[in-house]
C-alpha cells in the first residue's frame, strides 16, 4: 500500500473531501502546475468522452498540433500511446498531473482531459486550469453513487462552475478564451450552457445545412464547408460533430478541420469490425449502459443486417445495478440471440449479475437455449456466439471495447482483450487471417 492510501485509509470521512482538494493543489504545485502551460480541453457527459476526446486529438494531429490525452481507453502525449490499465475514466491527482507535465516537456500545445463526473466529486480537477468545457450528453446513469440524477447532473456541472475560476492563458502569443461547448441536441444542454464563460458553443445536427449517410460515412456541410468523415455509426458521427465543434470554437478554421476529418478513424473498442475473413461481421464495443448500448444497435441495424447476435453482460463492484436488468430488456427486445456472460465482476458474485441480466431478457419473452444462453467464462460466450453466426450476421460484443484488464475478486485485474477472444474464437470457428 502507498503511502497516500495509508494516509487516506485513517482519515474519518467526513475530512475526505478536505483531503480530496488538497492532495489536489499538492499534485499540482509539485509538478509545476502544468496545465497553466497547455491549452487544456475537458469533456464530460454520460456517453462518447473517449471517442470525443480521442477524436479531438486525432483532428488536432491532423492539423498539425501536439497533442495530448487522458481518456478511459488510454493515454497518449504526442502521438505515443499508453494503456489505461486503472479501470478509471479519469487517473488520480498525481498521475494526471505527470501525464500533463510530461506533455509540457514534450512540447504539447494541446492537452484533452476525459472528466468523469467521480473525478469532479474527488477534486480531481482543481488542479487543472481547463480552457474549454465540452458537454456530449446526459443520460441516468451511475445514478447509486451520486445519490439521484440531479446530484449526478450537479456533479458534471462542476467542471463548468471551475472553468472561470482559474486565469486565463497566453500560449504563443494568443489569450485563451474560457468556452463552453454543449451539445444542442440533448435536453439538459441549457444547464451546462448557463455557467460563466467568455463564450458558448452549441452543436447539433439542427446547425449542420445538410447531412447524407451511406456506405463510406458521413458527409455534411457547415456555413458551406463540405466534411466527409468516414466512420459509419451515427454515435460516432456524433461524438466527430462534437470535436469539430470544439476545435472551431478555438479558432481553427473549418476548411482545415475538414480536411483533418476526412481521415478521421474509429476509435479503438469503439464500434472496432474484427475480420478474419468471416462471412459476418464482428463488432467490439465499449457500450456498457443502456442508452449506449441502444445507440449501438440502432447504428448495426441500420447497416441492414440478418441477425443480431450479442454479448452482453453488466459490472459488479457496486456500478449501478439496476442496470442488469434494463440490459437484459434492452438486449431481449432489440437482439435476435441474446447470450448473457461475465464482464468485470469485481468482488460481486459473477453468477448472479448473468443471472440478472439474463432475468431482464426472459422478461421479455427471451427463452432459455433457444435464443437466450448464459456463459459463465466470456471467452466461452464469444466463442458460442461466433459459431452460431451465419452470413449477413453481426455479433456484437459489447461492455469493455480496448481495455486491456477484467477487474475481478480481491482487487486483482487479470489480462483480458474482447478483440484478442473475437479473434481466438473467429480461429476455432476456421477464420483466420
Amino acid at each position: 500500500m502507498s503511502l497516500l492510501h495509508s494516509l487516506k485509509s485513517h482519515i474519518p470521512p467526513s475530512l475526505l473531501l478536505p483531503y480530496h482538494y488538497a492532495m489536489a493543489r499538492v499534485a499540482a504545485f509539485a509538478y509545476g502546475n502544468p496545465s497553466d502551460k497547455l491549452v487544456v480541453i475537458g469533456v464530460t457527459g454520460t456517453k462518447g468522452k473517449s471517442s470525443t476526446v480521442q477524436m479531438i486529438a486525432q483532428l488536432l494531429a491532423a492539423c498539425g498540433e501536439r497533442v495530448g490525452y487522458t481518456s478511459t481507453a488510454g493515454f497518449a502525449i504526442n502521438g505515443r500511446v499508453i494503456e489505461n490499465r486503472m479501470k478509471m475514466t479519469m487517473p488520480g491527482r498525481f498521475f494526471l498531473q505527470r501525464m500533463l507535465r510530461d506533455m509540457v516537456q514534450e512540447e504539447c500545445t494541446y492537452a484533452v482531459v476525459e472528466t468523469s463526473s467521480q473525478g469532479l466529486t474527488q477534486f480531481r480537477h482543481v488542479g487543472v486550469n481547463y480552457d474549454v468545457a465540452v458537454f456530449t450528453n446526459l443520460t441516468p446513469e451511475h445514478i447509486e453513487s451520486h445519490g439521484g440524477f440531479e446530484n449526478y447532473k450537479a456533479a458534471k456541472g462542476l467542471l463548468f462552475a471551475h472553468l472561470t475560476k482559474r486565469p486565463k492563458k497566453i500560449i504563443d502569443g494568443k489569450t485563451i478564451d474560457k468556452t463552453i461547448v454543449v451539445n444542442q441536441d440533448d435536453e439538459h444542454a441549457e444547464y451546462f450552457a448557463s455557467f460563466p464563460a467568455d463564450g458558448v458553443v452549441r452543436f447539433g445536427w439542427k446547425n449542420v445545412q445538410s447531412v447524407t449517410r451511406d456506405g463510406s460515412g458521413l458527409r455534411m456541410t457547415m456555413r458551406d464547408v463540405e466534411f466527409h468523415v468516414p466512420l459509419l455509426a451515427q454515435f460516432e458521427q456524433q461524438n466527430a460533430l462534437c470535436a469539430i465543434a470544439t476545435l472551431a470554437s478555438l479558432g481553427i478554421p473549418l476548411q482545415k478541420l475538414a480536411t483533418a476529418a476526412s481521415s478521421l478513424a474509429s476509435v479503438p473498442g469503439r464500434f472496432e469490425r474484427i475480420t478474419c475473413g468471416q462471412p459476418f461481421t464482428v463488432v467490439v464495443d465499449y457500450a456498457y449502459e443502456p442508452a449506449s448500448i441502444a445507440a449501438l444497435i440502432a447504428s448495426v441495424r441500420a447497416l441492414g443486417v440478418k441477425r443480431i447476435i450479442g454479448v452482453h453482460g453488466s459490472a459488479g463492484g457496486g456500478r449501478d445495478v439496476a442496470r442488469r436488468d434494463a440490459i437484459g430488456r434492452l438486449a431481449g427486445t432489440e437482439d435476435d440471440v441474446v447470450i448473457v456472460t461475465n464482464e468485470d465482476p469485481y468482488d460481486d458474485n459473477p453468477a448472479e449479475i448473468i443471472h440478472a441480466v439474463a432475468d431482464g431478457a426472459r422478461a421479455v419473452g427471451k427463452v432459455d437455449n433457444e435464443n437466450l444462453f448464459t456463459f459463465d467464462d466470456r471467452q466461452d460466450a464469444i466463442d458460442f456466439a461466433i459459431a452460431q453466426a451465419q452470413p449477413g450476421d453481426v455479433v456484437l460484443v459489447t461492455g469493455k471495447g480496448s481495455e486491456p484488464v477484467m477487474a475481478v475478486a480481491g482487487g486483482k485485474k487479470i489480462a483480458w482483450d474482447d478483440r484478442d477472444a473475437a479473434r481466438r474464437a473467429l480461429a476455432k470457428a476456421g477464420f483466420a487471417l
